[in-house]
């Protein structure tokens, strides 16, 4: 559900003639909306050419496939087509490569060069700094069934306690402890002003990513459900968390995991849904297009072409199970709209080509169960105290419609402890904003306000008093 500039993508490598050698590792720095984004790609020589890699470290993104590689002597070409990125420099006498980055319509300069580029540092004032007035403690946990190693920072007040807890559970996409974005920490921020307030709070790598073992493109959000339980289990085995007390804070996606969670396992003593769904994937993705398309200023008639399309996509999903015959339908459904609507494909980009990143993106096994799921599912089973925030200017799990599905569905339930309230002017990371599109996100200092954590954290010391 958040929006990032950067990629989901598959395998494959190569292909090029050469003139000279240009293996090792050529260094960029992307400049995107006033953040600053550091490219890295590994181009080794092998028998018939050159094969690559591509790293964007500030993302957490290693060894993404390069599908072809051509170098012919000063040019570069590099593509990596499921993710619609097309990269062409040539190389100078000063081992510089001066060229252009395009994807999906953008186009960007960027010069490669031996030597890994420093950031400017960004305003992020919320920041904790070290000494902190609590203990921080970086540990690791399993989730057998799944054969994963997760790990985190467990932050406690000093004292043995035992201590109420909070498990924090990240947004869509593969987030480190963070929860980092666009230079942002909002996990950071959270657990130290919980903790401050008397709090334990744990905060891991989703699987597969940064120190957390296992395959991320592969899961759903049943399986980060499970990753979930598994922070429960361990937390369970600590003579310091109070197990009476410990509750879940989920933002975005893990808004939707908190309630499968909480709605099938024993210990889970309260909920906090921080912009978390109450409708289907299915209509939130139709939602947050229209929302975002309007705020960068799409005409309307295009708008209404481009939401069709995306409409006709998301029937097929309920019509298929099976991800191959679903791949299979999106791929001839979005080559025949690309016929009957030639203006519907990005600028820089060829038809075929859109076709396979949308097709790419959309036929992943985390996008069927999101698309298909109903929030519905899990919120008439919860029982413990619910908490669900949203801004008012979320544009990509709109407020009004998910908070009022989120409070029906928990009362339907018999539930009467669910606290629903919308905040003024905050946007989907819960900053304060002009917008609320993703485009100002970076723009931001701050990364959560402070009369959000004042309001979450008030309302979670009274369900432990």
């Amino acid at each position: 559900m958040r929006t990032t500039l950067l990629f989901l993508l598959s395998s494959v490598y190569l292909l090029s003639m050469q003139a000279q050698d240009i293996s090792g590792s050529w260094y960029g720095m992307l400049n995107v909306q006033g953040i600053q984004l550091r490219l890295v790609f590994n181009i080794e020589q092998v028998d018939d050419g050159f094969r690559a890699t591509m790293d964007s470290p500030d993302q957490g993104a290693r060894d993404i496939p390069v599908t072809s590689v051509s170098f012919e002597s000063p040019v570069l070409r590099l593509e990596v087509v499921p993710a619609g990125i097309v990269y062409q420099g040539e190389l100078s006498e000063g081992n510089i490569i001066s060229g252009t980055f395009k994807q999906a319509g953008l186009s960007l300069p960027l010069d490669l060069s031996r030597e890994f580029p420093e950031k400017a540092p960004l305003e992020r004032p919320q920041e904790p700094k070290e000494p902190f007035p609590y203990t921080a403690e970086e540990v690791t946990f399993t989730n057998p069934a799944a054969g994963v190693t997760l790990s985190g920072t467990l932050t406690h007040p000093k004292g043995p306690g035992p201590h109420p807890a909070v498990i924090l559970i990240s947004g869509s996409g593969p987030q480190d402890r963070n929860e980092e974005v666009f230079g942002h920490k909002p996990f950071l921020v959270i657990a130290d002003h919980l903790t401050r307030k008397g709090f334990a709070v744990l905060r891991y790598d989703d699987r597969g990513t940064a120190k957390s073992t296992g395959d991320f493109k592969s899961a759903t959000s049943e399986d980060f459900a499970s990753d979930v339980r598994s922070a429960l289990d361990f937390l369970k085995t600590r003579t310091d968390i109070d197990p009476a007390k410990t509750g879940l804070l989920g933002h975005s996606e893990g808004g939707l995991i908190a309630p499968m969670v909480a709605s099938d396992s024993e210990g889970v003593s309260f909920i906090v849904l921080l912009a978390g769904p109450g409708i289907p994937g299915y209509d939130i993705l139709l939602a947050q297009s229209k929302l975002i398309a309007e705020a960068n200023g799409m005409e309307k008639e295009a708008l209404e072409g481009q939401l069709e399309i995306l409409k006709g996509a998301l029937d097929l999903y309920s019509k298929n199970r099976d991800l191959n015959m679903l791949k299979s339908e999106l791929n001839a459904y979005m080559t025949a709209q690309v016929e009957k609507y030639p203006d519907a494909v990005p600028e820089g980009m060829d038809p075929e080509q859109y076709v396979q990143v949308f097709t790419g993106q959309m036929a992943t096994p985390w996008m069927q169960f999101f698309i298909t799921y109903d929030p519905a599912e899990s919120l008439t089973q919860v029982r413990c105290p619910v908490l669900a925030l949203n801004g008012e200017k979320d544009l990509q799990v709109p407020s009004g419609e998910n908070l009022q599905a989120i409070r029906d569905h928990v009362s339907k339930g018999g539930n009467s402890k669910v606290t629903v309230q919308e905040l003024k002017g905050l946007n989907h990371l819960f900053q304060e904003c002009e917008t609320g599109a993703p485009s100002e996100y970076a723009e931001i200092t701050q990364t959560v306000s402070p009369a959000a954590l004042d309001l979450l954290s008030a309302w979670i010391l009274k369900q432990v008093q």
